[in-house]
Protein backbone atom coordinates (compact mmCIF):
# COMPACT_ATOMS: atom_id res chain seq x y z
CA UNK A 1 0.00 0.00 0.00
CA UNK A 2 1.27 3.47 -0.94
CA UNK A 3 -0.02 6.36 1.17
CA UNK A 4 0.81 9.97 0.33
CA UNK A 5 0.61 12.08 3.49
CA UNK A 6 0.28 15.83 2.83
CA UNK A 7 -0.93 17.74 5.90
CA UNK A 8 -0.79 21.48 6.48
CA UNK A 9 0.30 22.64 9.91
CA UNK A 10 -2.05 22.39 12.87
CA UNK A 11 -1.42 25.96 13.99
CA UNK A 12 -0.11 26.47 17.51
CA UNK A 13 0.01 22.70 17.94
CA UNK A 14 1.96 20.67 15.36
CA UNK A 15 4.06 21.68 12.37
CA UNK A 16 3.19 20.19 8.99
CA UNK A 17 6.36 18.07 9.09
CA UNK A 18 5.64 16.60 12.53
CA UNK A 19 1.99 16.06 11.58
CA UNK A 20 3.03 14.04 8.53
CA UNK A 21 5.40 11.91 10.58
CA UNK A 22 2.77 11.27 13.27
CA UNK A 23 0.20 10.18 10.68
CA UNK A 24 2.76 7.85 9.08
CA UNK A 25 3.56 6.27 12.45
CA UNK A 26 -0.13 5.62 13.05
CA UNK A 27 -0.62 3.87 9.71
CA UNK A 28 2.55 1.80 10.09
CA UNK A 29 1.29 0.40 13.40
CA UNK A 30 -1.36 -1.41 11.36
CA UNK A 31 0.37 -1.61 7.97
CA UNK A 32 4.09 -1.94 8.81
CA UNK A 33 4.99 -2.57 5.17
CA UNK A 34 3.10 0.48 3.87
CA UNK A 35 5.04 2.97 1.75
CA UNK A 36 4.32 6.31 3.40
CA UNK A 37 5.36 9.35 1.36
CA UNK A 38 5.46 12.35 3.71
CA UNK A 39 5.13 15.73 1.99
CA UNK A 40 4.25 18.42 4.54
CA UNK A 41 2.58 21.28 2.74
CA UNK A 42 1.48 24.88 3.10
CA UNK A 43 -0.48 27.34 0.99
CA UNK A 44 2.09 30.13 0.76
CA UNK A 45 1.48 31.60 4.20
CA UNK A 46 3.11 30.86 7.52
CA UNK A 47 4.89 27.52 7.48
CA UNK A 48 5.64 27.51 3.75
CA UNK A 49 9.40 27.72 4.27
CA UNK A 50 9.37 24.86 6.77
CA UNK A 51 7.20 22.72 4.48
CA UNK A 52 9.47 23.16 1.46
CA UNK A 53 12.63 22.60 3.47
CA UNK A 54 11.26 19.47 5.13
CA UNK A 55 9.81 17.95 1.97
CA UNK A 56 12.88 18.52 -0.21
CA UNK A 57 15.69 18.05 2.31
CA UNK A 58 16.55 21.72 1.98
CA UNK A 59 17.86 24.26 4.42
CA UNK A 60 16.76 27.40 6.21
CA UNK A 61 18.92 30.51 5.82
CA UNK A 62 18.95 33.20 8.52
CA UNK A 63 19.60 36.82 7.55
CA UNK A 64 19.56 40.08 9.51
CA UNK A 65 17.35 42.55 7.63
CA UNK A 66 15.32 45.67 8.21
CA UNK A 67 12.07 44.96 10.03
CA UNK A 68 8.76 46.60 9.21
CA UNK A 69 9.32 49.58 11.52
CA UNK A 70 12.94 50.15 10.51
CA UNK A 71 14.54 48.01 13.23
CA UNK A 72 16.93 45.15 12.51
CA UNK A 73 15.41 41.67 12.79
CA UNK A 74 16.59 38.10 12.31
CA UNK A 75 14.61 36.84 9.34
CA UNK A 76 14.88 33.67 7.26
CA UNK A 77 14.05 32.01 3.98
CA UNK A 78 14.30 28.46 2.69
CA UNK A 79 16.29 26.81 -0.06
CA UNK A 80 15.08 23.59 -1.64
CA UNK A 81 17.14 20.43 -1.47
CA UNK A 82 18.37 20.82 -5.05
CA UNK A 83 19.56 24.35 -4.29
CA UNK A 84 17.56 25.85 -7.13
CA UNK A 85 14.52 27.37 -5.41
CA UNK A 86 14.19 29.90 -2.60
CA UNK A 87 10.92 30.27 -0.74
CA UNK A 88 10.46 33.54 1.09
CA UNK A 89 7.73 34.40 3.56
CA UNK A 90 7.20 38.15 3.55
CA UNK A 91 6.01 37.86 7.15
CA UNK A 92 9.50 36.77 8.25
CA UNK A 93 10.93 40.20 7.41
CA UNK A 94 7.97 42.55 7.09
CA UNK A 95 5.31 40.78 9.11
CA UNK A 96 2.61 42.14 11.34
CA UNK A 97 3.60 39.75 14.13
CA UNK A 98 6.99 41.48 14.32
CA UNK A 99 5.28 44.65 15.55
CA UNK A 100 3.53 45.07 18.88
CA UNK A 101 -0.10 46.18 18.70
CA UNK A 102 0.77 49.59 20.16
CA UNK A 103 3.43 50.25 17.50
CA UNK A 104 1.51 49.21 14.38
CA UNK A 105 1.37 52.01 11.84
CA UNK A 106 1.04 51.18 8.13
CA UNK A 107 2.04 54.72 7.20
CA UNK A 108 5.50 54.01 8.59
CA UNK A 109 5.84 50.27 7.93
CA UNK A 110 8.14 49.23 5.09
CA UNK A 111 8.65 46.10 3.01
CA UNK A 112 12.37 46.86 2.62
CA UNK A 113 13.43 43.74 4.54
CA UNK A 114 11.59 41.48 2.10
CA UNK A 115 13.67 42.98 -0.69
CA UNK A 116 16.81 42.25 1.33
CA UNK A 117 15.81 38.59 1.58
CA UNK A 118 15.31 38.45 -2.19
CA UNK A 119 18.71 40.07 -2.75
CA UNK A 120 20.38 37.59 -0.41
CA UNK A 121 18.84 34.69 -2.35
CA UNK A 122 20.08 36.20 -5.61
CA UNK A 123 23.57 36.42 -4.12
CA UNK A 124 23.42 32.64 -3.51
CA UNK A 125 22.71 32.06 -7.19
CA UNK A 126 18.99 31.40 -6.81
CA UNK A 127 16.95 32.14 -9.91
CA UNK A 128 13.58 30.63 -8.92
CA UNK A 129 11.85 32.42 -6.06
CA UNK A 130 8.54 31.63 -4.42
CA UNK A 131 7.32 34.63 -2.46
CA UNK A 132 4.53 34.17 0.07
CA UNK A 133 2.98 37.53 0.89
CA UNK A 134 0.60 36.74 3.74
CA UNK A 135 0.79 38.38 7.15
CA UNK A 136 2.47 41.64 6.19
CA UNK A 137 2.50 44.80 8.32
CA UNK A 138 2.77 47.08 5.31
CA UNK A 139 0.66 49.15 2.94
CA UNK A 140 3.60 50.71 1.11
CA UNK A 141 2.72 49.27 -2.29
CA UNK A 142 5.82 47.06 -2.15
CA UNK A 143 7.94 50.18 -2.73
CA UNK A 144 10.30 49.27 0.13
CA UNK A 145 11.01 45.87 -1.42
CA UNK A 146 11.88 47.50 -4.76
CA UNK A 147 14.05 50.11 -3.02
CA UNK A 148 16.07 47.32 -1.39
CA UNK A 149 16.64 45.85 -4.86
CA UNK A 150 17.95 49.10 -6.33
CA UNK A 151 14.80 50.83 -7.55
CA UNK A 152 14.47 54.54 -6.91
CA UNK A 153 11.23 56.40 -6.16
CA UNK A 154 11.48 60.14 -5.91
CA UNK A 155 9.53 63.24 -4.91
CA UNK A 156 8.99 66.36 -7.04
CA UNK A 157 12.18 67.90 -5.56
CA UNK A 158 14.19 64.93 -6.85
CA UNK A 159 14.91 63.50 -3.42
CA UNK A 160 14.36 59.85 -2.71
CA UNK A 161 11.06 58.84 -1.17
CA UNK A 162 11.38 57.90 2.49
CA UNK A 163 10.61 54.36 3.58
CA UNK A 164 7.00 53.45 4.30
CA UNK A 165 3.85 54.95 2.83
CA UNK A 166 4.00 58.30 4.59
CA UNK A 167 5.44 60.14 1.56
CA UNK A 168 3.94 57.94 -1.15
CA UNK A 169 1.31 60.55 -1.99
CA UNK A 170 4.16 62.85 -3.12
CA UNK A 171 5.63 60.29 -5.53
CA UNK A 172 6.46 61.90 -8.88
CA UNK A 173 8.83 59.52 -10.62
CA UNK A 174 10.44 56.08 -10.76
CA UNK A 175 13.98 55.17 -11.80
CA UNK A 176 14.82 51.49 -12.32
CA UNK A 177 18.22 51.99 -13.91
CA UNK A 178 19.95 50.52 -10.84
CA UNK A 179 17.42 47.75 -10.23
CA UNK A 180 19.21 44.44 -9.70
CA UNK A 181 19.73 43.04 -13.18
CA UNK A 182 19.63 39.45 -11.95
CA UNK A 183 15.87 39.80 -11.53
CA UNK A 184 15.49 39.60 -15.31
CA UNK A 185 16.89 36.07 -15.19
CA UNK A 186 14.50 34.98 -12.44
CA UNK A 187 11.26 33.08 -12.35
CA UNK A 188 9.39 34.69 -9.46
CA UNK A 189 6.08 33.26 -8.33
CA UNK A 190 3.96 35.08 -5.78
CA UNK A 191 1.65 33.01 -3.60
CA UNK A 192 -1.48 35.14 -3.55
CA UNK A 193 -4.91 33.89 -2.46
CA UNK A 194 -6.85 37.16 -2.63
CA UNK A 195 -8.08 39.12 -5.62
CA UNK A 196 -8.29 42.57 -4.02
CA UNK A 197 -7.22 45.41 -6.30
CA UNK A 198 -4.80 48.17 -5.35
CA UNK A 199 -7.38 50.90 -4.70
CA UNK A 200 -11.09 51.35 -4.14
CA UNK A 201 -13.66 49.82 -1.80
CA UNK A 202 -11.89 46.44 -1.91
CA UNK A 203 -8.42 47.89 -2.17
CA UNK A 204 -5.32 47.55 -0.02
CA UNK A 205 -5.97 50.57 2.20
CA UNK A 206 -9.66 50.01 2.84
CA UNK A 207 -9.56 46.26 3.40
CA UNK A 208 -6.13 45.60 4.84
CA UNK A 209 -5.21 48.93 6.42
CA UNK A 210 -7.38 48.54 9.55
CA UNK A 211 -6.01 45.04 10.10
CA UNK A 212 -2.55 46.58 10.30
CA UNK A 213 -3.39 49.37 12.71
CA UNK A 214 -4.74 52.09 10.42
CA UNK A 215 -7.28 54.54 11.77
CA UNK A 216 -10.03 55.83 9.47
CA UNK A 217 -7.92 58.94 8.81
CA UNK A 218 -4.92 56.76 7.96
CA UNK A 219 -7.03 54.70 5.56
CA UNK A 220 -7.93 57.85 3.63
CA UNK A 221 -4.28 58.91 3.55
CA UNK A 222 -3.17 55.48 2.38
CA UNK A 223 -5.86 55.38 -0.32
CA UNK A 224 -4.66 58.73 -1.64
CA UNK A 225 -1.06 57.54 -1.55
CA UNK A 226 -1.81 54.32 -3.46
CA UNK A 227 -3.84 56.28 -5.98
CA UNK A 228 -0.83 58.51 -6.67
CA UNK A 229 1.38 55.44 -6.83
CA UNK A 230 -0.91 53.93 -9.49
CA UNK A 231 -0.92 57.19 -11.44
CA UNK A 232 2.88 57.35 -11.56
CA UNK A 233 3.11 53.66 -12.53
CA UNK A 234 0.73 54.42 -15.41
CA UNK A 235 2.98 57.27 -16.55
CA UNK A 236 6.01 55.00 -16.24
CA UNK A 237 4.59 51.85 -17.91
CA UNK A 238 1.50 52.99 -19.78
CA UNK A 239 -0.61 50.48 -17.86
CA UNK A 240 -3.51 51.18 -15.51
CA UNK A 241 -2.85 48.96 -12.50
CA UNK A 242 -5.57 50.23 -10.16
CA UNK A 243 -7.98 47.30 -10.53
CA UNK A 244 -5.72 44.36 -11.37
CA UNK A 245 -6.91 41.34 -9.33
CA UNK A 246 -4.50 40.62 -6.51
CA UNK A 247 -2.71 43.93 -6.92
CA UNK A 248 -3.74 45.04 -3.44
CA UNK A 249 -2.50 41.88 -1.73
CA UNK A 250 -0.11 42.53 1.18
CA UNK A 251 -0.70 46.26 0.99
CA UNK A 252 0.16 46.51 -2.70
CA UNK A 253 2.98 43.98 -2.80
CA UNK A 254 1.00 42.22 -5.52
CA UNK A 255 1.36 45.17 -7.88
CA UNK A 256 5.03 45.78 -7.10
CA UNK A 257 5.86 42.13 -7.73
CA UNK A 258 4.17 42.15 -11.12
CA UNK A 259 5.27 45.57 -12.36
CA UNK A 260 8.85 45.72 -11.10
CA UNK A 261 9.91 42.09 -10.66
CA UNK A 262 7.99 40.51 -13.53
CA UNK A 263 6.44 38.06 -11.10
CA UNK A 264 3.36 35.92 -11.64
CA UNK A 265 0.59 35.81 -9.03
CA UNK A 266 -0.85 32.35 -8.46
CA UNK A 267 -2.84 30.52 -5.78
CA UNK A 268 -0.35 29.60 -3.09
CA UNK A 269 -1.27 25.94 -2.91
CA UNK A 270 -0.78 25.50 -6.67
CA UNK A 271 2.74 26.95 -6.44
CA UNK A 272 3.70 24.77 -3.49
CA UNK A 273 2.26 21.57 -4.99
CA UNK A 274 4.26 22.19 -8.15
CA UNK A 275 7.44 22.90 -6.17
CA UNK A 276 7.00 19.64 -4.23
CA UNK A 277 6.10 17.71 -7.39
CA UNK A 278 3.06 16.37 -5.64
CA UNK A 279 1.52 15.13 -8.88
CA UNK A 280 4.52 12.84 -9.39
CA UNK A 281 4.29 11.55 -5.82
CA UNK A 282 0.69 10.37 -6.14
CA UNK A 283 1.35 8.19 -9.16
CA UNK A 284 0.39 4.61 -8.19
CA UNK A 285 -0.76 5.82 -4.74
CA UNK A 286 -3.66 4.08 -3.02
CA UNK A 287 -4.64 6.84 -0.61
CA UNK A 288 -4.01 10.50 0.18
CA UNK A 289 -4.16 11.68 3.79
CA UNK A 290 -4.22 15.39 4.53
CA UNK A 291 -5.30 17.65 7.35
CA UNK A 292 -5.15 20.99 9.12
CA UNK A 293 -6.18 22.54 12.39
CA UNK A 294 -9.77 23.30 11.44
CA UNK A 295 -12.10 22.11 8.70
CA UNK A 296 -15.31 24.04 8.07
CA UNK A 297 -17.31 25.62 5.24
CA UNK A 298 -14.37 27.93 4.39
CA UNK A 299 -11.80 25.16 4.07
CA UNK A 300 -12.01 24.83 0.30
CA UNK A 301 -11.74 28.56 -0.36
CA UNK A 302 -8.38 28.35 -2.09
CA UNK A 303 -6.34 26.89 0.76
CA UNK A 304 -4.17 23.78 1.02
CA UNK A 305 -6.91 21.18 1.27
CA UNK A 306 -8.70 22.58 -1.77
CA UNK A 307 -5.67 22.11 -3.98
CA UNK A 308 -5.09 18.60 -2.69
CA UNK A 309 -8.74 17.69 -3.30
CA UNK A 310 -8.61 18.98 -6.89
CA UNK A 311 -5.45 17.02 -7.60
CA UNK A 312 -6.86 13.84 -6.06
CA UNK A 313 -9.94 14.09 -8.26
CA UNK A 314 -7.76 14.26 -11.36
CA UNK A 315 -6.13 10.98 -10.33
CA UNK A 316 -9.31 9.34 -8.99
CA UNK A 317 -7.72 8.88 -5.55
CA UNK A 318 -9.55 8.69 -2.21
CA UNK A 319 -8.73 11.43 0.30
CA UNK A 320 -9.01 11.34 4.08
CA UNK A 321 -8.65 14.59 6.03
CA UNK A 322 -7.87 14.97 9.73
CA UNK A 323 -8.60 18.11 11.73
CA UNK A 324 -8.31 19.39 15.25
CA UNK A 325 -11.80 20.83 14.95
CA UNK A 326 -14.66 20.08 12.58
CA UNK A 327 -16.53 23.36 12.35
CA UNK A 328 -19.88 24.36 10.92
CA UNK A 329 -20.37 23.23 7.35
CA UNK A 330 -17.38 20.86 7.38
CA UNK A 331 -19.39 18.30 5.42
CA UNK A 332 -19.23 20.58 2.37
CA UNK A 333 -15.74 19.28 1.65
CA UNK A 334 -17.25 15.95 0.56
CA UNK A 335 -18.60 17.64 -2.55
CA UNK A 336 -15.12 18.77 -3.55
CA UNK A 337 -13.25 15.48 -3.44
CA UNK A 338 -12.48 14.77 0.20
CA UNK A 339 -14.06 11.42 0.97
CA UNK A 340 -13.88 11.31 4.76
CA UNK A 341 -13.09 13.74 7.56
CA UNK A 342 -12.21 13.00 11.17
CA UNK A 343 -11.53 15.07 14.25
CA UNK A 344 -8.39 13.95 16.06
CA UNK A 345 -9.74 14.92 19.52
CA UNK A 346 -10.37 11.73 21.52
CA UNK A 347 -12.17 13.42 24.41
CA UNK A 348 -13.33 16.74 25.81
CA UNK A 349 -10.35 18.77 26.95
CA UNK A 350 -9.10 22.30 27.44
CA UNK A 351 -7.69 24.14 24.44
CA UNK A 352 -4.26 24.10 26.05
CA UNK A 353 -4.40 20.33 26.47
CA UNK A 354 -5.65 19.75 22.92
CA UNK A 355 -2.86 21.87 21.44
CA UNK A 356 -0.16 20.16 23.51
CA UNK A 357 -1.34 16.66 22.52
CA UNK A 358 -1.75 17.26 18.80
CA UNK A 359 1.02 14.93 17.69
CA UNK A 360 -0.10 11.90 19.71
CA UNK A 361 -3.75 12.53 18.77
CA UNK A 362 -2.81 12.53 15.10
CA UNK A 363 -0.95 9.25 15.46
CA UNK A 364 -3.81 7.58 17.33
CA UNK A 365 -6.38 8.83 14.82
CA UNK A 366 -4.33 7.54 11.90
CA UNK A 367 -3.96 4.19 13.63
CA UNK A 368 -7.73 3.94 14.18
CA UNK A 369 -8.44 4.80 10.55
CA UNK A 370 -5.97 2.16 9.42
CA UNK A 371 -7.66 -0.44 11.61
CA UNK A 372 -11.05 0.35 10.07
CA UNK A 373 -9.48 0.03 6.61
CA UNK A 374 -8.02 -3.31 7.60
CA UNK A 375 -11.41 -4.54 8.83
CA UNK A 376 -12.96 -3.56 5.52
CA UNK A 377 -10.32 -5.50 3.59
CA UNK A 378 -10.88 -8.59 5.76
CA UNK A 379 -14.63 -8.46 5.21
CA UNK A 380 -14.39 -8.37 1.42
Amino acid sequence: MKIVIVPDSFKESVSAELAAQAIARGFREVYPEAECICLPIADGGEGTVDALVAATGGQKVWVEVMGPMGERVEAFYGISGDGKTAVIEMAAASGLMLVSAAQRNPLQATSYGTGELIRHALDRGIRHIILGIGGSATVDGGVGMVQALGGRFYRPDGKALSLGAVELATLSGIDLSALDGRLQQCNIEVACDVDNPLVGARGAATVFGPQKGATSAMVEQLEQALGQYAAVIRQFTGNDVRQIPGGGAAGGMGIASQVFLGAKLKPGIDIIMAALRLEDAVISADLIVTGEGRIDHQTLGGKALSGIARMAQRHHLPVIALAGVLGEGAEAVHQQGIDAIFSILPRLSTLESALSQGEINLQQSARNIARVMQMGQQMT
